[in-house]
């Protein structure tokens, strides 16, 4: 009617509850296929252009006046971090996954790329399994040398889910990395899936 679609209110949610099931059939599919539209960025300018709207989106909502732009700069880190880190080395389907859902205030990005563990074995090669390498890319201080570039930006994405208790979950490989705010620790289990990229979900 009028040029407009509508949707029943019953399926937009489950559409909404089924953001975080899309990234991870996609990041962990063995047949890789471009993701819809919609969440699919092929490009780092697109994503910029679909990060300043999830910014602008975050702004209007009141009770994230004070934290907005913070949490639109580690979405920025996570996501930039995915296409500087594999440039010409995509395995397969180039790109990430940018997903979220304001009023259930989560998001989600995920990537096809080489995933922690190979990234950062480029310059600590001693690393052995990817729980090390993503307990490396958050603790540890690494140099500003290009290829270690990722390890420093999951510091600071570190240490603002801490002071703005934000939720994280972060998986790359076999392995699950969560944090839950103010005086939490890294904690890890085994994912429920391979991920030869990396998926991050954060709750605000």
């Amino acid at each position: 009617i009028g040029g407009h679609r509508y949707f029943r209110s019953a399926d937009i949610d489950n559409f909404l509850r089924d953001i975080v099931a899309q990234a991870k059939q996609w990041a962990s599919g063995t047949s890789p296929i471009e993701p819809p539209g919609d969440v699919y960025c092929q490009t780092a300018d697109i994503f910029q252009a679909r990060l300043s709207r999830f910014e602008r989106s975050l702004g209007a909502i009141p009770d994230l006046k004070n934290t907005f732009t913070l949490i639109s700069s580690v979405t920025g880190e996570v996501g930039n971090n995915s296409f500087d880190h594999n440039i010409g080395n995509w395995p397969d389907i180039p790109g990430i996954f940018f997903g979220y859902d304001l009023a259930r205030r989560y998001l989600v990005l995920a990537d096809r790329g080489q995933g922690v563990l190979k990234t950062l074995k480029r310059v600590q090669p001693a690393l052995m399994n990817d729980t090390e390498a993503i307990t490396v890319a958050f603790t540890k201080i690494i140099s500003a040398r290009a290829p270690q570039a990722r390890g420093n930006g999951l510091k600071y994405v570190r240490r603002v889910v801490v002071e703005q208790q934000l939720g994280l979950i972060f998986i790359s490989g076999n392995a699950q990395l969560t944090m839950s705010g103010k005086g939490d620790g890294l904690r890890f289990n085994a994912s429920d899936r391979y991920y030869q990229g990396c998926l991050v979900q954060i709750t605000f």
